[in-house]
């Protein structure tokens, strides 16, 4: 019986997920959808021409081998890519490329807007009747991809920031978008992208402005009657870097000068890097034609860190300040804060000025005293939801399956694990625990308990999970 295309890309799916992490396989693979097969020719569809360059680029062995296994050795792809007219009326089209092996070079859609660049360009950075410098980037100097811990959480923004500043406007992350929720590390990304261009290529006229400020600028331009001067000088950059875009909501003739700024620098190879704290599609206010332009380059948002990042963080930040704290008062502090990276140096400035101003070493105990304003909650009674959720979490499978009767060993090691540590750490009978987990009686908490403790006893990876999950409870 003849395979259809989905059930084709189906099946490659399965070895691709097996063979790169999950976060990859989400970003990169889950919005491609099968199109057709024809003979030994499999088409599926991409998002856009980004996606089919960074496949290419970076997966295209994994994809060959995995097409080749599912039609034999004459079995290839191509490509659907779905192409963004980036006009008012103009719906989006698709256009067809073979997998090759060699990334497509993205071209930059023309835009002819005359526009006259005076040599004698007035800096708007610079108070009126001082001497002229030369362009501050405005940058800050500790904002650094050194600096920058890399994760799950961010791996594409970074990846991305750093091909940009390798070459500002010759990739086809123009404009790059960067996208997150409070206090995750735009700003820093944005600026250790042009850090590093000032670094690498110092004559590159690079700056950075937060949006607010942009407004300001616009708005004394127009009072002072220096309009021209003002956008001479912001068309005349290599490198602009907009802070918080989301903020041009509601102000039309500043998103109007804008548009016309972004299409300039575009069309002449220059690099836009942007902020925000939403993706493209989401923000509102903005004019439809300054969107389109938005969604031209890449847009990589950036996400909460996970435990893991949020460590690595902390120890880099000790070991820029000369500072050593014990390993359980690092895992408190990463495990209980993870709002956001602001909010987790914010603590870390706390603890280490209680070490160096008092003299004194930090305990967990002490931790926990000086963090009661960082960290909610902190006497809560641990409850078998707790138990549940940090179990789930730490397996990676759904909390309602917990519950459910399904005997799929990865859940049910899960349940049983939740039923020793519910018996452990909770004041609950055996009867009210086993019908928490989906209605089950005491002899089935008993037999999972029985179960836990003596695979601790006979199974070193076994008992290293159930440790560290041990560790996780006592640090909430």
């Amino acid at each position: 019986m003849e395979k259809t295309c989905t059930e084709v890309w189906n099946s490659c799916l399965q070895i691709i997920k097996d063979n790169i992490p999950n976060q990859s396989f989400k970003t990169w693979f889950e919005p491609i959808s099968a199109l057709k097969l024809e003979g030994k020719v499999l088409t599926i569809q991409v998002p856009s021409l980004f996606f089919y360059e960074w496949l290419e680029e970076h997966y295209v062995g994994l994809l060959r081998k995995t097409v080749k296994k599912q039609l034999g050795d004459e079995g290839r792809l191509e490509y659907n890519i779905v192409v963004d007219k980036s006009s008012s009326t103009g719906s989006p089209y698709t256009t067809n490329m073979p997998s090759n092996g060699n990334g497509a070079e993205a071209k930059s859609q023309s835009m002819p807007i005359p526009v006259s660049i005076n040599k004698d360009i007035k800096n708007p950075f610079i108070i009126p009747g001082l001497k002229k410098l030369n362009v501050d980037p405005q940058l800050n100097p500790n904002y650094t991809f050194d600096n920058y811990i890399e994760g799950d959480c961010n791996r594409l923004a970074r990846s991305a920031g750093y091909a940009v500043a390798a070459k500002p406007g010759g990739t086809s992350f123009n404009p790059l978008m960067i996208y997150g929720g409070v206090g995750l590390g735009k700003t820093h990304l944005a600026q250790a992208i042009g850090n590093e261009i000032k670094r690498s290529v110092p004559d590159k006229l690079v700056i950075y402005v937060s949006c607010e400020k942009f407004c300001q600028q616009f708005v004394d331009s127009l009072k002072n009657n220096t309009i021209n001067d003002f956008v001479n000088f912001y068309q005349a950059m290599d490198v602009i870097i907009m802070d918080d875009v989301h903020n041009f909501a509601g102000k039309e003739k500043t998103q109007d000068i804008f548009f016309h700024i972004f299409n300039h620098l575009h069309q002449s190879g220059k690099q836009v890097i942007l902020t925000s704290d939403k993706a493209p599609k989401d923000l509102a206010g903005l004019e439809e034609r300054l969107l389109s332009r938005f969604k031209w380059g890449l847009s990589a948002d950036l996400q909460v860190p996970d435990l893991e990042t949020r460590v690595a963080i902390l120890k880099k930040k000790m070991y820029a300040d000369g500072i050593e704290l014990p390993g359980e008062v690092v895992e408190y502090v990463a495990h209980n804060i993870d709002n956001n990276v602001r909010e987790l140096e914010g603590a870390m400035v706390s603890l280490l000025a209680q070490s160096t101003l008092n003299k004194k070493d930090i305990d967990l105990a002490l931790a926990k005293q000086m963090l009661k304003n960082f960290i909610k909650n902190t006497s809560k009674e641990i409850s078998m939801e707790y138990i549940q959720k940090l179990v789930c979490e730490y397996f990676e499978v759904p909390v309602d399956m917990v519950k459910s009767q399904t005997r799929k060993r990865e859940i049910v090691q899960a349940r049983q694990i939740s039923m020793y540590l519910s018996k452990s750490h909770t004041k609950s009978s055996l009867k009210t625990i086993g019908a928490f987990f989906g209605g089950r009686d005491h002899s089935t908490v008993i037999y999972a308990c029985q179960t836990v403790e003596d695979l601790i006893e006979t199974d070193k990876k076994f008992k290293a999970y159930v440790n560290d999950i041990q560790k996780k409870l006592k640090m909430s």
